[in-house]
């Protein structure tokens, strides 16, 4: 099971989501957060936070990114898809936003998040994480590696943190 990471940078004012529809490979044409691979050697915070940089060029300091939850995805008809991804939030981040050859990036409002254009898990457990909840759930996809077969979720509030 591959470990990785996803990040989620959430706009204040107006209250938005940075998204990246993804250009090429697992994922390709649907809109996610940024993230990916732990490298070896590498902490979780550092990873999502290189992740960021490299798919959409903004810099967000590890220690500025809110731990949001951790989601472990299973692909029975596929195995080498699984992972165990940690999820985090940020609000605070610096540079200046552009493409990357993996992402292109958008700003969506939270009322207006294209869930059908994204992964279909991406609708149970999103809202929960954007509204300051953290999450610990586990998704196994049907043989299409696009529906749904089953899923536990279970979400903390953070002031039960």
């Amino acid at each position: 099971m591959k470990r990785a990471t996803i990040c989620f940078l959430v706009g204040e004012d107006p209250r938005r989501i940075l998204l990246g529809l993804k250009k090429r490979g697992f994922g390709e044409g649907k809109y996610n957060g940024f993230g990916g691979k732990i490298a070896d050697g590498e902490d979780v915070r550092g990873a999502a936070a290189r992740e960021v940089r490299e798919e959409c060029g903004l810099d967000v300091a590890p220690a500025d990114l809110v731990p949001a939850g951790r989601l472990v995805f299973f692909f029975p008809s596929r195995p080498e898809f699984d992972h165990d991804v940690s999820v985090f939030r940020a609000v605070r981040w610096r540079g200046t936003l552009r493409e990357s050859d993996e992402m292109r990036p958008e700003w969506f409002p939270i009322e207006r998040i294209p869930y059908e254009r994204m992964w279909q898990d991406d609708a149970h457990w999103l809202p929960l994480v954007l509204a300051g909840a953290s999450v610990d759930a586990e998704f196994t996809f049907a043989d299409d590696n696009e529906a749904i077969a089953r899923f536990s979720l279970r979400a903390i509030s953070e002031t039960s943190l």
